[in-house]
């Protein structure tokens, strides 16, 4: 092993799964790598720190859940106190989900927690895999990094604001609605970014999730009755609504009637938009304006519905008081909403 370092940093690299660690199974790619294979791939990163593997999973990212999330945040915290960052592996298809959960589940964190992944497997000899391993494990022992982001195709992005938005490309990722935290140009960090939030406070952990949330995506002529549905199951429900913010009334189908059954039941509705980019507001149209003081409602702004979904069951984990829930979801953290 090469003894010379740049630096004598200690980083614990986090194998979860995901493309990146994938072969074919003979019924498509499934994750069979480890950690040390994979980082067997890149020797660039051996003299940049001392790095520490741990295989904590090893699923494809489709079958992370909440459960998975808290052992990934529990892992970070019982190692916090002997490493100076954190790099996770983990698969694209949700890691944004889990970069917004390890937000809130660790925040204001002085060290950095990185995640990344690839498109393409790292057997692969067009893979992404190596770039994005050694630029996080750079973005990782740079000192003016902390709290949750991703680290994908030359760009940082904060961990409540990632949205996967391509399937195939190397350029997976975008940050919705807030600038990239930094970009690379090859082994050179440029941070968009500066004051980070981390140094503005003490750092804070949870240990409880709440998973009776769920996402429904309004259509046109979608019937009300489908809150129905909902209600055994789901203590609180994301609307994604036209536009702007428009929730339609239909002859004989009152939404509004629907959304207030809902909240009656002690469910909390939080609304938000279909369209990627720059968010909602109830206020614009009379199809949304009726719901801007509507007790149990939460307006979600410019968020991510992954930080939403996310930021919902950290809070049902910690507390089912409406007063409470309302407090928490418009406080931001980790930049996930606008002022």
């Amino acid at each position: 092993m090469n003894t010379k370092r740049e630096t004598n940093k200690n980083i614990l690299f986090i194998a979860t799964g995901g493309t990146v660690a994938s072969s074919e199974g003979g019924n498509g790619l499934t994750p069979a790598l480890t950690g040390d294979l994979i980082l067997a791939k890149v020797p660039e990163v051996d003299h940049l720190c001392n790095l520490s593997v741990l295989q904590l999973m090893n699923i494809d990212s489709t079958n992370m859940a909440p459960d998975n999330w808290l052992k990934i945040a529990e892992t970070i915290l019982e190692e916090y106190d002997g490493y100076d960052g954190f790099v996770i592996l983990h698969g694209t298809d949700t890691m944004a989900y889990t970069a917004a959960a390890l937000s809130y589940l660790i925040q204001n964190s002085p060290k950095p927690i990185v995640l990344t992944g690839s498109q393409k497997p790292i057997s692969n000899p067009f893979t992404d895999a190596k770039l994005n391993i050694y630029q996080s494990v750079l973005y990782a022992l740079d000192k003016y990094s902390c709290n949750v982001s991703i680290v994908f195709n030359n760009q940082v992005i904060a961990g409540t604001r990632v949205k996967k938005q391509r399937t195939r490309s190397y350029n997976a990722f975008e940050s919705m609605n807030f600038t990239p935290l930094a970009h690379f140009i090859e082994n050179r960090i440029l941070r968009r970014v500066k004051d980070p939030e981390a140094l503005e406070g003490e750092l804070l952990s949870y240990d409880k999730m709440c998973d009776r949330v769920a996402v429904l995506k309004l259509s046109p002529g979608l019937s009300p009755n489908i809150f129905k549905a909902f209600e055994q199951d789901v203590d609180a429900l994301i609307l994604e609504t036209f536009g702007i913010g428009g929730i339609p009334e239909y002859d004989g189908h009152s939404f509004e009637t629907a959304i207030r059954d809902f909240i009656a039941k002690g469910k909390t509705i939080i609304l938000t938009t279909q369209v990627p980019e720059e968010g909602l507001d109830l206020s614009r149209y009379e199809v949304g304006n009726k719901y801007t003081a509507l007790e149990g409602v939460l307006e979600a702004g410019n968020m991510t519905t992954e930080a939403i979904v996310a930021k919902i069951m950290w809070i049902l984990g910690q507390t089912d008081k409406p007063r409470e829930i309302k407090k928490m979801f418009y406080k931001i953290i980790n930049y996930d909403r606008g002022e």
